[in-house]
């Protein structure tokens, strides 16, 4: 494992796990989000599309996405692991709304100094709404992707427990 993706849907526990696997294997690890958004009011970055491609071409990388259009392919081509956290919504639906309701409490800053707001939560790209939204699909997708010949020999580690993915991560102490 050299070059992994850590998809799944909104909410999953994609960054946490992905800077776990970071610190066991001492993989440089990298946000998409926060690549995708570079500027004030949830701006995308005009040079997200360089800059992805720039560091999947480095030979060891950690990204916590599914991958957004622009880069989905090349990453998923590049990648030589992809660990799919295929949770239900009853686990998913909690953590997401919590990380929202927490950031729009607090005003974290997140993604290149931007917050969410209460008026986020009612539009259509909220992450609770497309968590909620896009879980079948994106399931679907990740499982079309994982057994396309395009992205052979790429190693799908799928976990639908939080429990299971758990007892992965255990394996990689001490590696």
């Amino acid at each position: 494992m050299r070059r992994i993706l850590v998809a799944g849907v909104t909410g999953s526990g994609k960054s946490t796990l992905a800077r776990a696997v970071s610190r066991r294997l001492e993989i440089p690890y990298h946000e998409m989000d926060e690549l995708y958004f570079g500027g004030p009011a949830w701006a995308p970055n005009p040079q997200f599309a360089t800059r992805t491609r720039e560091i999947a071409s480095s030979p060891t990388w950690i990204f916590d996405s599914f991958g957004y259009p622009e880069v989905r392919d090349l990453l998923w081509e590049l990648a030589d692991t992809v660990v799919w956290l295929d949770y239900p919504r009853r686990v998913v639906m909690p953590r997401v709304l919590r990380r929202s309701l927490r950031r729009t409490v607090l005003r974290e800053r997140v993604f290149n100094g931007n917050r969410e707001k209460l008026a986020d939560w009612f539009t259509p790209d909220h992450p609770a709404r497309t968590s909620w939204t896009q879980h079948a699909a994106r399931g679907a997708e990740i499982e079309a992707r994982a057994g396309d010949a395009r992205f052979a020999p790429l190693r799908t580690l799928h976990f639908t427990t939080p429990k299971e993915t758990e007892r992965w991560l255990r394996t990689l102490e001490g590696l």
